[in-house]
């Protein structure tokens, strides 16, 4: 018995200490922890995801302050939010105005232009003069010559008359004697004795108020900007009304020569009444204390009673405010003789007191400046020899010959 016991407790004490090498075992190959290092662990950014990958979940580092970072001052100012001024919104700078070119000598300076597009009828005039036998058909090439340069029918007879005179008194014919005896007798014609400045003082104390008329075509709204700068270039102060209303942009194009030179445009509704328009422009002229009105009138078709009728109107309603100073016809010098026919129906329904003739510089006839003097008894004033803004020039008989006869 004693035998079985001890027998048991070496068994027991056997299986204690194979449990403890096991245990003590395990705990050997248990490592401790490291200890903390003194230098950080750096670790690469995760790469961008390419187009078409999805990006990969990180783990979100603890957000940490502008001074454990160590932003530079710049990019902490960024960081801090601050308060965004509205931004600031610029005018649109005023349109330039320009300084018209003196109107003293104009022509005189644009007489090189002229004389390209005229001198073959002084020319051509000089040439059959100075031959040396004057018979019949020598003058009736002379009067051929006139006739082509639509002097008309009457001052033509009246030129040759007085030349062929002249010729045969003379005797001998040089060239300086014939060219002095042509610019005497073609003075004669175009008329030295006209008033040809524009009217721009009221003899009451209102504007002076000028009406521009003409038909389509000829260069009527242009016209009436350029006397703008015509008159302001000579010190006047202009009101321009837009009573062109049936023409599409012809206000805005009116506006436009107006704004260029400082003067300002009163308009109305595209197709309004062009007397509505005129009236209130004369008004606005008085207010403002302006020296001149310019009204351009619509482009009337000759040929329209009904249209003509309505210039008519347009006149008397200006004529509310105090009387018209200067009504100029706008004529087109290529047309010829067809413009004669224009300014004879213009002239019965309102008083024609100056003409402007445009185009002068092209294929236009320099007779025709006589043949519309004599039609209307009325002078030529301004004359346009080209499409720069000062390009229209008052007429001047002496600057005009000499043109036509050339050097």
């Amino acid at each position: 018995m004693e035998i079985l016991i001890l027998a048991v407790v070496i068994a027991l004490v056997a299986v204690g200490a194979i449990s403890g090498l096991v245990v003590s075992s395990r705990k050997k190959k248990q490592l401790p922890p490291p200890a903390p290092s003194s230098t950080p662990t750096i670790t690469a950014p995760p790469a961008e995801p390419q187009v078409g990958e999805d990006a990969a979940p990180t783990a979100q580092e603890p957000r940490r302050t502008i001074e454990e970072v160590g932003l530079p001052d710049a990019e902490a100012a960024l960081a801090t939010p601050t308060a965004v001024e509205d931004p600031v919104v610029e005018a649109p700078p005023a349109p330039s105005i320009e300084v018209p070119e003196p109107t003293a000598g104009r022509l005189v300076r644009l007489r090189a232009r002229l004389a390209r597009s005229q001198n073959s009828l002084g020319k051509g005039l000089l040439t059959l003069l100075s031959r040396e036998h004057l018979d019949e058909d020598t003058w009736e090439e002379i009067e051929e010559t006139l006739l082509i340069a639509d002097v008309g029918v009457v001052p033509t007879q009246e030129l040759v008359e007085r030349l062929r005179e002249r010729v045969r008194v003379l005797g001998t014919r040089t060239p300086a004697d014939l060219r002095t005896l042509l610019k005497e007798e073609l003075l004669t014609l175009v008329g030295t004795d006209f008033d040809r400045a524009v009217k721009t003082e009221s003899g009451v104390d209102t504007p002076a108020v000028v009406m521009v008329v003409g038909v389509n075509g000829t260069g009527k709204t242009t016209t009436t900007g350029k006397l703008a700068r015509v008159l302001v270039a000579d010190g006047r102060s202009v009101v321009l009304g837009a009573a062109d209303t049936f023409r599409a942009a012809a206000a805005d194009q009116l506006q436009t020569w107006g704004e260029r030179v400082g003067a300002r445009t009163v308009r109305g509704p595209e197709g309004g009444d062009p007397a509505s328009i005129a009236y209130d422009a004369v008004k606005e002229g008085i207010a403002e204390g302006a020296d001149v009105v310019l009204i351009d009138t619509a482009g009337r078709l000759h040929t329209k009673t009904g249209l003509m009728d309505e210039l008519g109107k347009v006149k008397r309603v200006v004529e509310k405010h105090g009387p018209l100073d200067e009504i100029l016809l706008v004529l087109d010098a290529t047309t010829g003789q067809n413009g004669l026919t224009q300014a004879r129906v213009f002239a019965e329904v309102v008083d024609i007191t100056g003409i402007v003739l445009t185009k002068l510089d092209g294929t236009a006839k320099g007779g025709i400046v006589v043949a519309v003097q004599r039609e209307l008894g009325v002078p030529v004033k301004l004359i346009g020899l080209g499409e720069g803004p000062d390009d229209l020039a008052p007429f001047e008989p002496e600057a005009f010959v000499d043109a036509l006869i050339g050097d």
